[in-house]
């Protein structure tokens, strides 16, 4: 029998849906969630077939947690439970994604479940436009680990990766330096090429005796070197 998990932020709203289960007889709950984090960890555990998945809640909405999980070697199949959002519906009904309305019925939960499969990246992007992402995942071998986009101080491009620098240190995604710029150009500055900056950790611009330019960023301990074209830019923006 298939294992399933259930995520959403409020308690009796995961009782309810555990029971419809039990009564229908498709999967065998094996776990439930409230948030993202709790999400993460009992997949990389449980590694459940199935996600009934809320798609608003506090801190990372369930949309944003799907596309993190989409990049495991082995993602889980996935119905969100969405009351009703035009958007979110509309999008759905486009990438022919499953979901229930709450309250959820009987009858839509069991053919929802009979038809969950795995959604592909490219669906979850298109479901989750425009929303940006609060945190960026990075895969280790026990599962994803996610990082506070609040907490990276600057992005680096590296070959087909990219660093990322944080406040707990380093590591590497698989988005590139353009596809996170595209994303996030609000949050970030490009100061050369091959380099975004958080512009809540820039503290300066510099001038060297040479005529090149540098920029001085909280949390590293050697400035980045600026390309002519954005000093002005980045001047101006401070």
């Amino acid at each position: 029998m298939p294992k399933a998990l259930i995520v959403d932020d409020e308690p009796p709203a995961r009782a309810r849906l555990s029971a419809l289960l039990r009564e229908l007889g498709q999967v065998e709950v094996v776990g439930e969630a409230g948030d993202a984090a709790a999400t993460l960890e009992l997949v990389g555990k449980l590694n459940p077939d199935i996600l009934y998945l809320d798609v608003r809640m506090p801190g990372m909405s369930g949309l944003e947690l799907a596309r993190h999980l989409a990049r495991l070697p082995d993602p889980p199949a996935i119905v969100f439970i969405t009351a009703h959002d035009e958007h979110a519906l509309e999008a759905f009904e486009a990438d022919a994604v499953g979901y229930l309305l709450k309250p959820v019925r009987r009858e839509k939960l069991a053919a929802a479940t009979e038809r969950a499969r795995r959604l592909t990246a490219r669906q979850l992007e298109d479901v989750a436009r425009p929303e940006p992402r609060t945190h960026l995942s990075v895969r280790h071998r026990d599962g994803i680990r996610l990082l506070r986009v609040e907490d990276i101080i600057c992005l680096l491009a590296e070959q087909k990766y990219t660093t990322v620098r944080h406040t707990g240190g380093e590591d590497l995604v698989e988005d590139s330096l353009r596809q996170l710029e595209a994303e996030f150009g609000g949050r970030f500055l490009r100061v050369h090429r091959g380099a975004l900056v958080n512009r809540d950790y820039l503290a300066g611009v510099e001038r060297l005796a040479d005529g090149g330019y540098v920029a001085h960023v909280r949390g590293l301990s050697e400035p980045l070197p600026v390309s002519r074209r954005m000093a002005a830019e980045l001047k101006a923006r401070l």
